[in-house]
């Protein structure tokens, strides 16, 4: 009771101390370091770059500033000397729990006041992809909760030190580690959260889980230290120990930090996201089993029920075996470590043991089959599904929500390890259930149909297919079909980014590509029957392709990304730029450019975006907005002072030399590879010449040891040496 008394007395003496005001202002203001000085978020997605980036920097700085106020108040007794008078007016133990409700109060005001300070812009900035729900989120996780874990970590160490300057060493450091030693783990970075990229056009809501499960749990640890501190808080003249010994007598005192850290403890163990997948990326022990003797595989059925609010999939697949052995067998099967399984032979229900290895994202099952001369065995399954461990750093898959999901192999049915197929292969049949907003796309051949409608609009899609494996992806998709290059185009993209892309000119730049990269170097080999699905995917750091499909990474088609100058003069340009990497880039790898080295995919992308340009617009066009502007890049390249003289470049720091080598490496890959290209151009002949050459290139025989174009391969074709090509 006295404490509840103490808090509105200590919270007015707290608001009206010019310190505070200090803190809760520049806390406000410092989301503004994430637009400049700090922006961890990899991503150029709008969310990325105007919410994820301000709100963790906010978090970052603001904790640290209530860490220092922190300090600040708790030692203004001691600073001041009136400390012993207070304690002799006021338990020292109401007097700390006052004041930390006080602090928790102050930060609270904090955090609402910068998420009203910054909404205006926010959603100026981030356009017509804002949505209430990911800022409010974000404010709330990225930036809020950093501030009590600060305060909780501050006053530990002021309690269990009571001396303000060793109070500072130690918050300083364990602020430090966040940023250094434990940057790169997703649980331990306490203060600045691993969120690599958030998505403007589908959810975020595997985000957001993971980062809230991070800081609570970290909330639970810090207020069971800060509990523990508590209890050596001085009294009687005694010191820590005895302090300790004191307050310790009422047992429900320390019963409470013991259960909290335990707490910690257990969901720190316990964590749902992500796998413990062998460690060894070379380990191949899953695809290496020996196969079920005189077992063969005949055909599948799946039934998968994602629920979409609990980000969570239930489903049961149907497999039919012949087992010509007459003898039980075991059937191993890769399931997402996330899942429960049981099973069902014949129908009656069979031993599922798990075995404990888990290795690429896979938890290894072995079920037991009867020795009947067919089997039918049902499994049924479900979980959060888990992420492989390795992508710890990078939040955010495998999303399942109202809006998108994807589903890979094991993620979408147990993945089948020892059994061999019959004639026919692994023909299969996919049944799942989606809201009504939501659209199915098999990434493949396949195409998926509706074949039932719940009275809640839900819908249930099927679609066959023959492999053992499979991807699925489905969201709140728009889709254009486009004929070009003598197929059909199917071009899925999320609902929400339907203005940019008008914007953009999508459709007429899909066109374009198709028709001038199909008609001039060759079609994709991963069309198939007429028809190319391309697939716009929640951020992912990259695409693929497979056998009619090919997906395209959100973050290439984002508000900043299709104004990115270097990739073309106008949205509609550089969304050509990033469609031509269906052809430089997916339809021809290249390796990791090396250091210095202009050769990489983008050369040959904005190379092929100035031919299309040049087609679609004129010379005239083309020679001003791209030619011209790559030699005022590389001119003023070759004047940098650091090219000039590498050797000062080695002498920065690392963080600086980085910043200016990525700077000009950009410019050697977008502005001087294409002005060797048009240098080469003229030497081989002119540009049917270089068409030819590009044709030929692309329809090579890919040698499977080292799949990628490389310079010297160009160079070979064009019949050139490296120095014919030098602009100097």
């Amino acid at each position: 009771m006295r404490t509840i008394r103490l808090f509105p007395l200590e919270l007015g003496r707290l608001l009206r101390s010019r310190m505070t005001w200090l803190v809760i202002l520049l806390a406000v203001l410092s989301p503004a370091a994430g637009l400049t000085l700090y922006q961890p978020a990899y991503a150029d997605t709008m969310l990325s770059l105007y919410l994820a980036d301000p709100a963790l920097a906010g978090g970052a700085a603001g904790g640290i500033l209530f860490g220092l106020l922190t300090i600040f108040e708790l030692d203004r007794a001691g600073r001041s000397r009136v400390d012993l008078l207070t304690d002799a007016v006021i338990s020292p133990l109401s007097m700390a729990l006052a004041r930390l409700s006080a602090l928790m109060a102050a930060a609270a005001l904090t955090a609402g006041l910068a998420a009203l300070a910054w909404l205006p812009a926010s959603r100026a900035l981030i356009g017509a992809v804002f949505t209430g729900s990911d800022y409010a989120l974000a404010y709330l996780l990225f930036f809020g909760l950093a501030l009590p874990l600060s305060i909780l970590a501050a006053g530990a160490a002021y309690q269990f030190t009571r001396r303000a300057d060793l109070s500072l060493v130690l918050f300083a450091a364990f602020a430090g580690l966040s940023f250094t030693v434990w940057a790169d783990d997703w649980q331990l970075c306490w203060l600045n959260p691993n969120v690599w990229a958030m998505s403007d056009d589908f959810s975020n809501f595997r985000l957001f889980r993971c980062v809230a499960y991070m800081r609570l749990t970290w909330l639970a640890a810090l207020a069971g230290l800060w509990s523990i501190s508590y209890l050596c808080i001085r009294r009687y003249g005694k010191g820590l120990l005895g302090s300790l010994a004191r307050c310790a007598r009422r047992a429900y005192r320390p019963a409470i930090a013991l259960l909290l850290l335990a707490c910690s403890g257990a969901a720190c163990a316990a964590q749902p996201f992500y796998d413990d997948s062998n460690p060894d990326l070379t380990a191949m022990e899953l695809y290496e089993l020996e196969s079920a003797e005189q077992v063969v595989f005949l055909e599948r059925t799946i039934q998968v029920f994602p629920d979409t609010s609990a980000g969570t999939v239930a489903g049961r697949a149907v497999y039919r075996f012949q087992n010509a052995s007459g003898q039980p067998r075991t059937i191993c099967f890769g399931v997402n470590p996330g899942y429960s399984l049981s099973a069902r032979a014949n129908g009656a229900q069979v031993s599922a043991v798990r075995s404990g290895y888990e290795e690429s994202n896979m938890a290894l099952w072995e079920v037991a089959i009867p020795g009947d001369q067919t089997v039918e065995l049902e499994l049924e399954y479900g979980g959060f599904p888990k992420d492989w461990n390795i992508s710890s750093t990078t939040q955010g898959d495998p999303e399942i929500s109202g809006t998108y999901l994807c589903l890979e192999n094991q993620n979408l049915a147990p993945y089948l390890l020892n059994v061999l197929p019959g004639e026919a292969g692994y023909p299969t049949t996919v049944e799942i259930t989606l809201p009504a907003a939501m659209t199915a796309v098999p990434f493949g051949s396949s195409d998926a149909e509706v074949t039932a409608e719940a009275e809640d609009g839900a819908r249930t899609w099927r679609y066959t297919c023959n492999s053992l494996g499979g991807i699925l992806y489905a969201g709140d998709y728009i889709r254009e079909d486009i004929e070009a290059g003598g197929i059909t185009i199917q071009f899925y993209y999320g609902r929400k980014h339907r203005a940019v892309m008008e914007a953009a000119g999508a459709a007429d730049a899909v066109k374009a590509v198709v028709d001038y990269c199909a008609g001039h170097y060759g079609p994709l080999s991963f069309g198939a029957g007429g028809a190319l699905k391309l697939v716009q995917s929640r951020v992912a750091g990259g695409g693929y392709a497979t056998d009619g499909a090919s997906l395209l990474d959100e973050a290439d088609f984002t508000a900043a990304n299709l104004g990115d100058a270097g990739k073309g003069a106008g949205a509609g340009e550089v969304m050509i730029h990033e469609l031509v990497h269906q052809w430089w880039g997916l339809g021809n790898m290249f390796d990791v450019p090396e250091e210095g080295s202009p050769w990489s995919a983008e050369g040959l992308t904005v190379y092929t975006t100035y031919r299309i340009v040049k087609e679609l617009y004129g010379e005239a066009y083309a020679q001003e907005h791209y030619a011209d502007q790559w030699r005022r890049e590389v001119e003023d390249y070759y004047l940098n002072f650091y090219v000039r003289h590498p050797e000062y470049l080695e002498k920065l720091p690392q963080e600086e030399r980085l910043t200016i080598s990525n700077s000009l490496s950009q410019v050697r890959r977008y502005c001087e590879m294409p002005l060797k290209l048009l240098r080469a151009e003229a030497l081989v002949g002119g540009e049917e010449a270089m068409d030819q050459i590009l044709h030929d290139l692309f329809n090579r025989e890919i040698d499977y040891t080292y799949p990628y174009l490389t310079y010297q391969d160009f160079l070979d074709a064009c019949g050139l040496t490296e120095e014919a090509l030098d602009l100097g």
